[in-house]
């Protein structure tokens, strides 16, 4: 059997807002890995040019994990239930799974390996972020035309100044995560 490499990462783990989202990419011999960098080191543009490549040139997949499954869980274990998710979702198998950061998802009958900086690393892994986080910035900026106030658009849901003065200003919505630090500290000044 050849040696075929995953590459998994995930996006959104420090967002204020909505689901964690992870993507798992097999590159196709022909992509060009050059191209390939962290996503959080690409513009928005650059971005969204290389997710279309990358869909074209791999075998890819994406998982995600909801804002109730967030609460539910915590967000480093909806982080890794996504990446399982996404894992899972994969049509062709692999002879390994590179894994961004330091966490495995629980699941059985792969050969995981976690890779800290992966994303940094291994072209698989940054393919992987560029898919995933393209996919959850689509989400974010859809939700919200009907949250503006908020400029998700613009800040993905993060914790920016712009985005934690208009949670004091206009409170949190259904898509805010309530047990995070700066909305938790929002909702409960003691």
């Amino acid at each position: 059997m050849k040696n075929i490499i995953a590459g998994v990462d995930e996006v959104g783990r420090g967002s204020l807002v909505g689901p964690v989202y992870a993507a798992a990419v097999i590159l196709k011999k022909n992509l060009d890995k050059k191209k390939l960098k962290d996503s959080k080191k690409l513009t928005k543009k650059n971005r969204e040019i290389l997710e279309k490549y990358i869909k074209k040139n791999s075998h890819w997949s994406i998982g995600s994990a909801s804002l109730k499954e967030i609460e539910k869980l915590n967000i480093l274990n909806a982080s890794l239930l996504a990446m399982k998710r996404a894992i899972k979702k994969l049509k062709l198998k692999s002879s390994i799974i590179l894994i961004d950061g330091n966490k495995l998802p629980d699941i059985t009958g792969y050969k995981l390996k976690c890779i800290i900086k992966g994303d940094e690393k291994i072209p698989e892994i940054s393919a992987a972020s560029i898919i995933a986080k393209v996919a959850r910035d689509r989400l974010i900026a859809k939700m919200s035309k009907k949250f503006s106030k908020y400029a998700w658009d613009k800040n993905a849901g993060y914790g920016t100044k712009m985005h934690l003065i208009a949670i004091k200003k206009f409170g949190i919505t259904k898509h805010h995560r309530k047990r995070f630090s700066p909305i938790h500290n929002i909702l409960s000044p003691n």
